[in-house]
């Protein structure tokens, strides 16, 4: 059985008026993240760490901001699209380990509902997909609350 690691990384500025989606789910509060499509910046680490993990390129080649046919699409759409390149490779997810950094919102009580949202998308069990939010103890633009970033490492392995 050949096992593959992918690291992902995300990070995006938050500005008012935008609603802040993280893990396909909506997070209420002032401000939300700023991209070409949703922002979701967990989504977008994942989907880079399956995309290393599978031997692919990165979000933004897949995606490319500069295309309009992605301006808005949703995190959730993108990864499903990911998925199915996934599925084409016969590789499946063994799992994946992730952390939000942010200041604010608190995040905890979003973690659940972004489980069931992402765990039918990524075909795992709740218990092997990691969701974890820290602080950044008030450094840098996270800490100043002026961005959220994401870490993501995914591991998979190629079916017989």
């Amino acid at each position: 059985m050949k096992v593959r690691a992918g690291l992902g990384y995300d990070i995006h500025r938050l500005e008012e008026g935008r609603k802040l989606f993280l893990g396909g789910v909506e997070v209420d509060f002032p401000k939300g993240l700023l991209g070409h499509s949703d922002g979701d910046c967990l989504i977008h680490a994942v989907i880079d760490a399956l995309l290393g993990a599978s031997g692919e390129s990165d979000i933004g080649r897949l995606f490319p901001d500069e295309d309009p046919q992605y301006k808005g699409m949703r995190g959730t759409e993108m990864l499903r699209k990911v998925m199915a390149r996934i599925r084409e490779k016969n590789m499946e997810i063994l799992n994946i380990d992730s952390v939000i950094v942010a200041e604010k919102p608190k995040l905890a009580a979003y973690i659940p509902r972004m489980k069931k949202v992402l765990c039918p998308i990524l075909e795992v069990e709740e218990d092997d997909l990691g969701i974890k939010a820290k602080t950044n103890e008030g450094l840098g633009s996270v800490g100043r609350e002026e961005a959220i970033a994401c870490w993501a490492q995914a591991l998979v392995r190629k079916k017989d």
